[in-house]
């Protein structure tokens, strides 16, 4: 552990068990993909109910680490840094409750090749976030294994990309109306943006730990 952070073990502990909610929602929000696509919609009402309560604990996390770094004055030299990645991190967990929400309230029409484009595209997704936990715990672990997992968040968000790209060729190929096309175009879009936020993380993590080198 950096010295910097050596007298703070509680708050290490509160910030690995929001790191766990954070991947937790993300194994969860495959789950619930998978239960939709395949027509299984009570069992993806359920999986959005776990997400939600995720999400609640998550940002009540958020804001019982954000009292102790300002009320206990831990870690002033990187008490900013520490926020922003949790900050950023913390989309991820809203944004899985945001896009299982859209497919509960919408309920798309998904063509069968599209829907197997989408249950490919969050295997990337999900190894990008699940890349991104090594990531933020080397940051108050071990800076030095942080460059191979932060490679690993990069690997696996342009493989996203790349099949993103992929669907919505297939989307807008296909013979439905234009605003079907752009309802699945959206939807695809959302589950890949979670790779981007995790790619986002990653970034303000290794800034972070340029601070500390130096």
């Amino acid at each position: 552990m950096h010295l910097l952070f050596r007298k703070t073990d509680e708050l290490i502990q509160k910030i690995d068990q929001f790191i766990n909610l954070t991947r937790e929602a993300s194994l969860h929000f495959q789950k619930a993909l998978f239960f939709f696509l395949d027509g299984r919609l009570g069992e993806f009402e359920e999986r959005l109910s776990i997400i939600t309560r995720a999400e609640s604990d998550a940002d009540a996390l958020k804001k019982d680490i954000e009292s102790r770094l300002y009320a206990q004055t831990l870690i002033p030299e990187s008490r900013g840094d520490v926020l922003q990645i949790l900050e950023t991190m913390d989309k991820i967990t809203n944004s899985t409750k945001y896009i299982m929400k859209g497919f509960s309230i919408e309920c798309p029409e998904i063509p069968e090749n599209i829907a197997a484009g989408m249950k490919e595209l969050s295997v990337p997704v999900d190894k990008a976030v699940e890349s991104l936990v090594p990531t933020v715990r080397a940051y108050f672990e071990n800076i030095g294994a942080l460059k191979d997992s932060m490679h690993l968040v990069k690997f696996y968000e342009r493989e996203a990309d790349s099949l993103s790209e992929k669907i919505k060729r297939d989307i807008f190929a296909l013979d439905v109306y234009l605003s079907n096309k752009l309802q699945l175009k959206d939807f695809v879009s959302s589950i890949d943006s979670l790779a981007d936020v995790a790619l986002n993380v990653a970034d303000h993590v290794n800034i972070a730990a340029v601070k500390l080198i130096v």
